[in-house]
């Protein structure tokens, strides 16, 4: 994303070289970082005020992403209101309020309960299947990666290195009752199978 500068290599994104923060690219953090001073719309609408654009025009569409990840009523609401999953869902609104073609997910269940978890993927695919964005998610889960990805770039340990890319051809629309599909559990016993053999060679 160009938050901070490559230690080696480079990074480009449609043929340009990545230097510093790019505007068509959203990002949604491990944790939900929300200014603890700022209602959620005043969150939502906080890269609208960085990149100084108007947040009277930009007010509709935050309300009306708040509303698509079931937080309607709680737009004035301070973070400390809000429980982890919520604070979670605004934080995915403002990644979508410039409207990105490129949305980055950096672990963003990881610290929730199994239950919020599995509800937040559901969401996500939701507002995926509405909104089609390209999504880059990280996870060490490996059933919530079969779940929510067309494919899944399996990583070795460090030096981090792709160890195999695995397409993921699970009709959609997806839920939570595809994970007892038979065939899900084999992209589940492979992705697991690749990682267990990157450790034994270690």
């Amino acid at each position: 994303m160009g938050l901070i500068p490559a230690t080696r290599g480079s990074i480009h994104f449609r043929d340009q070289l990545v230097t510093e923060p790019i505007q068509d690219v959203g990002m949604v953090f491990q944790s939900p970082v929300l200014l603890p001073w700022r209602s959620v719309l005043d969150n939502v609408l906080l890269p609208i005020e960085v990149m100084n654009r108007s947040r009277r025009e930009h007010a509709p569409a935050a309300l009306e992403l708040i509303d698509l990840v079931g937080l309607s009523g709680f737009e004035n609401k301070m973070p400390r209101e809000l429980s982890g999953g919520m604070q979670q869902r605004a934080s995915i609104c403002r990644a979508l309020i410039t409207n990105p073609s490129l949305l980055l997910m950096d672990e963003p269940f990881g610290a929730l309960d199994a239950m919020t978890r599995e509800e937040l993927g559901v969401e996500l695919m939701r507002i995926w299947d509405e909104k089609r964005k390209t999504v880059v998610f990280v996870t060490h889960s490996i059933p919530e990666a079969v779940l929510l990805a067309d494919r899944v770039v399996v990583f070795t340990a460090r030096p981090g290195r792709v160890a195999e890319i695995i397409e993921v051809k699970l009709p959609r629309p997806r839920g939570l009752e595809t994970e007892f599909a038979a065939e899900f559990k084999e992209y589940v016993d492979r992705i697991r199978a690749i990682i267990y053999a990157q450790k034994v060679r270690r």
